[in-house]
């Protein structure tokens, strides 16, 4: 066999990718199986007819990784996004069909990193799930950073930790409890109590610098500098990295077993259940490089419109960081998470929602507040006295209902109409964002 030979089919290997010897992972994360909801069984039998083996590897990469998720009806969304920022067909149409080729995108970030995790092993597999679950609102804060719009970082971060917590897990436990009437849908609390024991740690962290500026203004205490809250800000996110960091060894290591998802049977449908990779790994991490940089650049084509669209619908920075953004950020896995609702796999719905809105608070906030700080960007933990309060509600509200170990229609009916009374707050509220001014203490008690 010639050489040409031999690469091609190297590559029809790694890119039509039953591996000849594949890893397979001790066990997947409830993200992971949230994500394979979306997924479907590609037909590869016009690929299967093309005479060129090299050709036929590539057709087939390119088909399981553009056509295997039932999103991909959203990609050209991606195309006219980039096209509309070419042909200036407006920052308005720019921002809408940014944030719909978003979509598809996350969801296949989260595969790429399952492949991945296949030959990695699950320990690394969840790290690549810690750094890659949430990477949408990384990069979009990322990018919001260096062009100092600090309100866009603080309120689509808390956006999408109350997505997570109401919209998410109210409209899975709604929809799963009327799906479900008469039968009993148990999860296991010890999931529940970790996640909430951290996102309360967060939102200490979050409290304190709010608390000391109400402090200081009223005269009850005085500070040693006048940039006391952005220190104090930053030494609380190197305390909730810390503990981001116990708790994967905490999930990945010594107690594993608490996070353990429940099986999913085969009920017949055209699900994709993956036991195997499906991509070869060097194919897998560069379409990872491709899908990422295609996410960074459909983000900074969000960041950089969103005062027209805010402008145009006039509505305010706030509502569209908060609740817009957030929204579209999380579709994929929201509508994973009501799929398994539906299935009675609660404690899968809740390690999506759970997880992710844990994973935003105790990793991409403090990780933003770092970040902004090697930048130069005085970005701090205040996030204001009404933001603060719809989180703290928002966490005792999700901690109230989950305390029982067992869910039916109502909690879920109560989580949403929470999210509902948030979203109409922020939706009345004109004020207009001041992003890169008076952060620092003094200015705002000037």
């Amino acid at each position: 066999m010639d050489s040409s030979a031999v690469a091609a089919a190297a590559l029809l290997e790694a890119g039509d990718g039953r591996a000849k010897d594949p890893r397979h992972l001790g066990r997947r994360t409830a993200h992971n199986l949230s994500s394979s909801s979306l997924r479907k069984k590609s037909d590869t039998a016009l690929v299967r007819k093309v005479p060129c083996a090299a050709l036929r590897a590539f057709l087939s990469t390119l088909q399981e990784v553009l056509l295997g998720t039932r999103l991909a009806v959203l990609f050209p969304a991606v195309a006219l996004a980039v096209l509309a920022r070419y042909m200036q067909f407006g920052q308005v149409w720019l921002f809408v069909l940014s944030l719909i080729g978003l979509i598809p995108l996350a969801e296949r970030l989260s595969f790429l990193t399952e492949q991945i995790a296949f030959y990695t092993g699950p320990t690394v597999g969840g790290l690549l799930n810690a750094t890659f679950g949430n990477v949408t609102e990384v990069i979009i804060a990322l990018f919001a950073l260096s062009k100092g719009k600090i309100t866009v970082v603080k309120c689509s971060l808390l956006g999408s930790i109350l997505s997570n917590l109401l919209l998410v897990l109210g409209t899975s436990l709604f929809f799963g409890g009327i799906a479900n009437l008469g039968i009993e849908q148990p999860y296991d609390r010890k999931q529940a109590d970790v996640s909430t024991g951290l996102l309360i740690l967060g939102l200490l962290c979050q409290s304190m610098p709010l608390m000391l500026r109400y402090a200081v203004s009223a005269g009850e205490h005085s500070v040693s500098s006048e940039d006391a809250g952005l220190v104090l800000s930053r030494a609380c996110s190197v305390v909730m990295i810390l503990a981001y960091a116990a708790y994967l060894y905490f999930q990945l290591k010594t107690h594993r077993q608490l996070f353990e998802p429940q099986e999913v049977e085969d009920d017949g449908e055209d699900l994709v259940s993956e036991d195997e990779a499906v991509l070869g790994f060097s194919c897998a991490m560069i379409w990872l490089a491709v899908m990422t940089v295609m996410t960074a650049l459909l983000s900074e084509y969000v960041v950089s419109t969103i005062e027209a669209a805010s402008a145009s619908w006039e509505l305010s920075v706030s509502f569209i960081s908060i609740i817009l953004i957030p929204i579209v950020g999380n579709a994929a896995e929201h509508a994973g998470a009501v799929i398994f609702a539906f299935k009675n796999k609660l404690d899968i719905t809740l390690g999506v929602s759970l997880g992710s809105a844990t994973q935003i608070s105790m990793f991409v906030v403090p990780l933003s507040v770092i970040v902004a700080w090697i930048m130069g960007v005085p970005m701090d933990l205040d996030f204001n006295l009404l933001e603060t309060g719809s989180l703290f509600l928002a966490i005792l509200m999700t901690s109230f209902t989950l305390q029982d170990g067992s869910s039916h229609y109502l909690k879920g009916l109560l989580l949403f109409l929470c999210y509902a009374v948030i979203g109409a707050c922020f939706f009345v509220l004109k004020r207009h964002s001041t992003d890169g001014n008076n952060l620092n203490l003094s200015s705002r008690l000037a």
